[in-house]
């Protein structure tokens, strides 16, 4: 019993509780259904224990499948590491280059941001992922980069296994007409497959097949976007320098892949380029909020809106425009203010201007909402109203 309490503890059940979420059921679903119909095709396919390239296809198949789900739930559990609640700097001159994060209580550390789904600031934040329903950041971004090669690879395999299968066992039961394709399947017809391969059997195997190629051409675009992303050698001719560049590919890949799968450094300090210092991102950063915060245009409420992701009583447009992310929506009540920062031709991103009350307690609501529900003020204090925030959230 003291055994299992080591590792069955209240933080535990917490984390299994990502479980639950529509990204990582569709993920493990998929995963299971190519894993589960892979080994079965194999078995009607290249029977492991006659020959050995049929144990070294079982052996690799097995071999993904395991690695796969090792990252997986690694990359979910593990998580990105955050920040410290009430973190600040040991010298208290850099709070003026950081900005300060009202739900935390604390400052940002460079290369940190605020998650509004985990509600915590989060270490090299990279994006929260629904898949893992969990950010990929400091301490699990080997893990997830891990998971975006290894699943591309596994379904490629389990597509050849899919599509042998079918093929072998379709053979001699309908004529193709491929005349000049000629396929050896002596060693495949030493022994007669287990199980039948039935019309279900054909179905389920199509299926899976649709699932495997539709896998390896998603995940492997996202996994090229990260790779690119973490190792990319920036050469520019513009003035700002990119800090976390070391200046070559190679360099950059260290930071981030280790044989042990645990990350360099602590999460806040980070090595920048010579040229840079610590802040040198986040300077840029309070810079580009700034602009942001000038930019911004005021709109008020003329209808009210209550929140919600295709409302059909906004008109079909707004209906099946809905912005496709999870970024939230907010209500709104007739008479209320809004700083409007983005948009599309039927929806806008934005601030609701609160009371002084809320401020001082931290709340902040920003979200989408349906453009014809609000309109452009005559008037526009954006940029006055929001001069006092400049380091916050």
């Amino acid at each position: 019993m003291n055994f299992l309490s080591t590792f069955v503890t209240f933080e535990n059940l917490h984390e299994v509780r990502r479980l639950c979420h529509w990204g990582p059921i569709i993920a493990l679903s998929v995963i299971a259904i190519c894993s589960t119909m892979a080994i079965l095709d194999s078995i009607i396919w290249y029977w492991p224990l006659d020959t050995t390239g049929g144990s070294i296809n079982f052996i690799m198949l097995i071999n993904w499948t395991v690695l796969i789900l090792y990252n997986y739930f690694n990359a979910m559990f593990v998580g990105p590491g955050y920040i410290p609640l009430g973190w600040r700097p040991e010298n208290q001159q850099d709070t003026q280059y950081l900005q300060y994060c009202r739900v935390c209580q604390g400052y940002k550390a460079p290369r940190s941001h605020h998650c509004r789904k985990c509600n915590r600031c989060v270490m090299k934040m990279d994006h929260h992922c629904p898949w893992i329903n969990n950010c990929c950041g400091h301490q699990n971004h080997t893990y997830f980069t891990s998971f975006l090669l290894l699943a591309p690879l596994g379904c490629s395999h389990a597509a050849i296994i899919f599509i042998m299968t079918m093929y072998t066992q379709l053979y001699e039961r309908i004529s193709f007409g491929w005349s000049t394709v000629k396929i050896d399947m002596s060693a495949v017809r030493q022994f007669q497959p287990l199980m039948p391969f039935s019309v279900p059997a054909f179905a389920a195997t199509l299926f899976a097949l649709g699932l495997a190629l539709g896998t390896t051409i998603a995940v492997g675009m996202l996994f090229f976007i990260q790779a690119k992303d973490r190792i990319q050698h920036y050469q520019t001719g513009e003035e700002f320098v990119f800090p976390y560049d070391l200046g070559s590919r190679w360099l950059n890949f260290k930071q981030v892949f280790t044989w042990s799968g645990t990350p360099r450094g602590d999460g806040i300090e980070w090595p920048v380029h010579p040229k840079c210092h610590q802040h040198t991102l986040t300077i840029e950063q309070l810079k580009q909020k700034a602009d942001k915060r000038v930019r911004s245009v005021q709109y008020r409420a003329v209808e009210d809106y209550n929140g919600a992701c295709c409302p059909l009583s906004k008109g079909l447009q707004t209906f099946f425009r809905t912005p496709c992310t999870e970024e939230p929506r907010i209500p709104l009540r007739k008479g209320d203010t809004i700083l409007a920062t983005r948009g599309t031709k039927w929806w806008m991103y934005g601030d609701k201007v609160l009371t002084e009350e809320q401020m001082r307690v931290g709340e902040r609501v920003r979200g989408w909402f349906p453009r014809r529900c609000v309109e452009k003020c005559h008037y526009d204090t954006a940029a006055s109203d929001s001069t006092s925030e400049k380091k916050v959230n």
